[in-house]
């Protein structure tokens, strides 16, 4: 996506450049090599048939959490169609700049929702447990194909919860820079002022 081309919160959306740059830092973090991506770009296709169990078993848990309901509530099947998508994304093998950008503006839509960013951490440890307990039904005995395939998934899942939580970092920012320039205030009155409040509480 070029600058000329952003569209909605444009303030906080990339350029190519910048997604590549993303993309190459969350990969050294997660630990997502070359051969993680081959090995899921080969048998992600094996793990799709669970997909929808996955799920169901996310949004089951999602709805005994009290503070989640407000984000779920009457939009259960819209929203696992939703995920469902997402999760053919994450196993597909392809994590490009095209990926990048696509978790990225995960991220900013559940910015734009108000979602804490704590339920994006806590919902990608749910769906790693779950995907993590279909690897023996697939893999069966085979422990050392075990060991590859969640270090695999372990390590997309960690790259994709890097790039979408980059999103609240660039609303954070965008937020505070919307309130400078309509204070009036500078960087660094807002710092001091920030520091003060900080020491009260």
């Amino acid at each position: 996506m070029s600058d000329s081309n952003k569209t909605r919160g444009e303030d906080v959306q990339l350029n190519n450049d910048e997604y590549a740059n993303l993309g190459l830092y969350a990969k050294v973090f997660s630990d997502l090599t070359p051969a993680k991506e081959a090995l899921l770009a080969k048998q992600g296709p094996r793990l799709e048939p669970y997909l929808q169990e996955v799920t169901n078993k996310f949004y089951n848990t999602l709805q005994k959490i009290p503070n989640a309901q407000p984000y779920i509530e009457g939009r259960i099947d819209r929203l696992k169609q939703t995920h469902v998508n997402w999760l053919k994304k994450v196993v597909s093998g392809k994590y490009d700049i095209t990926y990048v950008e696509q978790m990225y503006n995960v991220g900013y839509v559940h910015v734009q929702v108000d979602l804490p960013a704590e339920f994006m951490a806590g919902g990608t440890t749910l769906i790693a447990n779950e995907l993590y307990h279909l690897v023996p039904q697939i893999y069966g005995s085979d422990a050392k194909a075990c060991v590859a395939m969640i270090e695999a998934l372990n390590a997309i899942l960690g790259f994709s919860l890097i790039i979408m939580q980059a999103s609240y970092q660039a609303s954070i920012s965008e937020v505070k820079d919307k309130f400078l320039a309509i204070t009036g205030m500078s960087q660094k009155l807002f710092e001091k002022l920030a520091a003060t409040y900080d020491a009260k509480h």
